[in-house]
């Protein structure tokens, strides 16, 4: 590096440190467009002008919903322990995405309502078998929901103690859109009409029912604050989220949020700690409907834009390459000292 480089060094922030050392690569101003913003960030988080990321980890929580029972969902609550196997077997989308882009992959059971054959890898913290049918009583109770964020964070912190400091997070709960529209409702102030979708594959009629429901359960219970509102809404893999999201930001990861019920999750975490949102790379704007609003709330612009709406963290796993690029030019790409290439004048 030329003496102008280290002059200027000591005089900036890293902030600024880092905006220069991106402007002067060999390129036209600004021409790697969001790549260069997914670097300043990660440089941002990690405290460094050559971040790296270490150890990509996605874990998945899966957890079954008491709502199910009044068919909200296209799928019989059976196929949430069904899914689970099948990424024991690694069959899923998630397993092969993750075997793709080189993500170690985790799943826990923390409220499936099923008993899984030990000899599976899946990382047993069963707090209950699924949350209460919110239309009878809240999902959970506070101590249920406390004891779901506790052992994210736990999670998480296992996982830095590895060397882990990329992360994301993924679910399998049938119902789970439900739980998370309303949790958007809640805290965007949206109407349940624009943050319920499909889900899974409802049918329009199906849509319409779902609508029924979610409004007379919004209406059913007053909720003071943002742990309250999880607690009656949520569910104990968006619970469990929530808490993942807190220890990674303390750890200062690189988090990769996926669609609706990660982000829903990621909202939640941000009502109660502001800050999570520096940590979090949005991934890709779900199908689902909602989805768009919720990133509008939080002015957040998702990398990819691939029309899905399959969940498990998969848009997290896909767009990862993306980062990845990101974190590469800002390491090895010369700049324009280094290369002798005249600069703009």
């Amino acid at each position: 590096m030329c003496l102008l480089w280290f002059t200027k060094n000591k005089e900036m922030n890293i902030k600024e440190q880092l905006q220069y050392k991106i402007d002067n690569k060999t390129k036209p101003f600004g021409s790697l467009g969001v790549l260069e913003d997914i670097a300043l960030q990660i440089g941002q988080i990690q405290n460094t002008l050559s971040p790296k990321l270490e150890k990509p980890t996605l874990l998945v929580f899966a957890a079954d919903h008491g709502l199910t029972a009044e068919g909200i969902s296209a799928y019989p609550k059976d196929v949430t322990w069904q899914m689970v196997m099948n990424f024991c077997s690694g069959g899923a989308a998630i397993n092969v995405f993750c075997k793709q882009n080189g993500i170690n992959f985790k799943v826990f059971d923390v409220g499936v309502d099923f008993d899984f054959p030990e000899e599976l890898p899946i990382i047993s913290a069963k707090i209950a078998r699924g949350s209460r049918n919110m239309r009878n009583e809240p999902a959970m109770t506070s101590n249920e929901c406390s004891e779901a964020i506790l052992q994210g964070r736990n999670f998480v912190k296992e996982e830095s103690l590895l060397g882990c400091n990329t992360i994301a997070f993924g679910e399998m709960g049938i119902g789970n859109t439900s739980a998370s529209a309303l949790l958007m409702h809640k805290f965007t102030g949206l109407s349940i009409e624009e943050c319920t979708g499909k889900g899974a594959g409802l049918t329009v009629d199906g849509v319409d029912k779902k609508l029924v429901i979610l409004k007379e359960i919004s209406e059913k219970y007053t909720s003071n604050s943002p742990e309250e509102v999880l607690a009656t809404f949520g569910g104990l893999e968006i619970a469990t989220m929530v808490g993942a999201f807190f220890e990674a930001k303390n750890q200062n990861m690189v988090i990769l949020v996926d669609g609706f019920i990660a982000t829903a999750a990621a909202l939640t975490a941000i009502q109660i700690e502001s800050s999570v949102i520096e940590n979090c790379i949005f991934c890709h704007s779900s199908d689902e409907k909602g989805h768009k609003k919720m990133l509008e709330f939080l002015d957040v612009r998702p990398l990819l834009n691939l029309n899905m709406r399959l969940g498990e963290g998969s848009g997290a796993a896909v767009a990862f390459p993306i980062v990845k690029s990101a974190v590469t030019f800002l390491n090895e790409m010369a700049s324009m000292e280094d290369a002798g290439v005249s600069q703009k004048e």
